[in-house]
């Protein structure tokens, strides 16, 4: 019985000193920091117009009218696709609007800009689509006249928003930098 006891009286006595009045704080939730390079800008040229890109992408030139600028390491890309005007450019401008409107049904919101480069007769829409939808971001230009370009951003991968949207945020970045260095040919 006094082996009971004194063990119990040990028991306590470790149990006392062994806690320390600390304030336990719990662990802050660790996001992951993805940092990409800067850019450095290199030139593409087809019969119809030019651009600036990244050069850590890969473009890949399908035709003069069709053109993927890759990036492989982000597993997306972003398709840029030319077209002439014919007499329908509000057609165009309506097929382009509509097909970034059709990824509302994932998306929770789809922010368009207006885009105006007076200078260079660059004219158009930016669109940014917030949500797990398959784009995460559209643009069309034109020069009213001869040129309709389409670009769309999308990532090989099933659509998570959150996951994907530090490279998303930097190709969206890079879109706007070729639509703000396009130029016409004629």
């Amino acid at each position: 019985m006094k082996n009971k006891l004194a063990v119990f009286v040990l028991l306590i006595v470790f149990a006392v000193v062994g806690c320390k009045d600390e304030n336990v704080m719990p662990k802050p939730k660790a996001m992951l920091r993805l940092d990409y390079p800067i850019a450095k800008e290199a030139l593409l040229e087809t019969d119809y117009f030019s651009f600036n890109y990244n050069n850590r992408a890969t473009p890949i030139i399908k035709n003069q009218s069709a053109i993927v600028v890759d990036y492989p390491s982000m597993k997306g890309s972003i398709f840029v696709t030319h077209k002439k005007v014919n007499g329908n450019l509000n057609k165009l401008i309506a097929d382009a609007e509509k097909l970034s409107l059709e990824h509302m049904k994932k998306a929770d919101n789809i922010e368009p800009r207006t885009f105006i480069n007076e200078e260079n007769k660059v004219y158009g829409t930016y669109f940014q689509i917030i949500g797990d939808a398959a784009s995460q971001s559209q643009f069309y230009l034109t020069d009213s006249v001869q040129h309709f370009i389409t670009g769309s951003v999308y990532f090989y991968s099933k659509p998570n928003y959150d996951s994907i949207l530090p490279a998303a945020d930097y190709l969206q970045g890079d879109m706007r930098a070729i639509m703000e260095t396009l130029r016409w040919k004629n």
